[in-house]
């Protein structure tokens, strides 16, 4: 199963100004890819570029301003290279001549806090290479790895891609199955596709077309339609579905459909179990039935697009969310990864939308200061599903 572009892993190159982190990027891509010069702060806003690692595949890199920036814009652009932290899945911190001190103890907690593994690479080796007094620095600071490391001599390339296998977790690059564990070989999987204003033209969304390519791979039957050709289908062909997905907008029209000894689940809760923190959507969504007057339910959109009547998360959620609770609420909808509008603990919920063009450990750390702050988390699909009374059944294929 292929990996959408921005759902490679992502590897995030830190350290201060002049420490060398765009050379490195070129040496090790073997391309000139970041802008190179003598003058400290020549790197600004985030630059990613598309690096294939053998035995991870294709990943990004994304190299980052100067931890050490200073004045109005060296601050600004120091917060957009923390903001970095939040999206990757493995941290490279460059250092050089023997420079390890609080600039790099503060990345190092910063990259703990977001559980992201990293290591150090000691650069400009040809001019001054690491001591021991440095290593046991770091080392009494916090033991990792650490590689002596010359973009003008690079002879120990193949130790640092070695390192970057090593230390990126598997789930950021394993080409995991979607369905895992919901289907078998000769399974009938039966996807619910509806075509409304919403849907892209003349494709499908990125969770069908996932599906689909899962169900061809595990060797089962794919049978794809919309909610309005459900009952002609089921009672012309007589066949019995092993698994039913849906879209989560037609979960009231669908579950009436699809008999009860039917597994029934919808394309944004098998993403959900696939790369969201759905322990914590388990636990979130029923915290739906506490919500009361006045509260703020925050939406996180991970893409941007039109605005329409048939909108989902902007429209449809909200207005489901009032008729189920009977309570006047405020939403709130934050697109992205953008800062949110408000302290985190001022909102009652929060809903993530199935994170197509996110990575998990985005997703996963987009949601963390909710969690942090014990604020209940849920999804699109979940939420949909529980203000519809089906959530127990949806959930059910999932619940071993």
């Amino acid at each position: 199963m292929s990996k959408g572009k921005d759902q490679k892993p992502h590897i995030g190159i830190f350290g201060r100004k002049n420490n060398g982190k765009s050379s490195f990027i070129n040496t090790i891509t073997n391309q000139d890819v970041a802008i190179v010069s003598n003058k400290a702060g020549t790197t600004t806003d985030p630059v990613k570029k598309s690096i294939e690692i053998f035995g991870v595949g294709p990943a990004i890199i994304i190299d980052t301003a100067g931890i050490d920036d200073k004045g109005e814009l060296g601050n600004k652009r120091v917060e957009k290279t923390q903001q970095v932290i939040k999206i990757i899945d493995l941290a490279i911190l460059i250092i050089s001549r023997n420079n390890f001190n609080n600039y790099e103890k503060k990345l190092i907690g910063k990259f703990n806090n977001y559980s992201i593994p990293y290591f150090i690479i000691h650069n400009k080796s040809d001019i001054e290479t690491i001591n021991k007094e440095t290593i046991n620095k770091i080392n009494d600071y916090e033991k990792t790895e650490i590689i002596n490391f010359s973009t003008i001599e690079p002879n120990n390339i193949d130790d640092v891609l070695e390192l970057i296998k090593k230390t990126i977790p598997e789930t950021a690059y394993q080409k995991s199955s979607l369905l895992k564990n919901l289907i078998s070989k000769d399974d009938i999987i039966m996807l619910v596709t509806p075509i409304d204003s919403e849907t892209p033209e003349g494709r499908l969304i990125l969770p069908e077309v996932m599906a689909i390519r899962n169900i061809l791979d595990n060797n089962c039957t794919a049978i794809v339609l919309q909610d309005n050709e459900i009952e002609n289908f089921l009672q012309k062909t007589k066949i019995k579905p092993n698994l039913v997905i849906t879209d989560s907008q037609v979960f009231n029209k669908v579950k009436n459909l699809i008999p009860e000894n039917i597994p029934l689940t919808s394309f944004s809760i098998v993403l959900a179990h696939y790369k969201g923190d759905f322990k914590n959507y388990l636990k979130g969504t029923p915290k739906l039935s506490d919500l009361k007057d006045g509260d703020r339910v925050l939406i996180f959109e991970s893409c941007t697009h039109q605005v329409n009547c048939e909108d989902i998360g902007r429209i449809k959620i909200p207005n489901w969310i009032k008729k189920f609770t009977g309570k006047e609420l405020s939403f709130e909808v934050v697109t992205g990864l953008n800062k949110l509008p408000r302290d985190i603990k001022e909102y009652a919920i929060v809903i993530q939308c199935g994170g197509c063009v996110l990575t998990r450990k985005q997703i996963i750390n987009r949601l963390k200061p909710a969690v942090d702050a014990e604020i209940p988390v849920s999804n699109y699909g979940m939420t949909i599903s529980y203000v519809n009374g089906i959530y127990k059944r949806v959930i059910a294929p999932f619940i071993k």
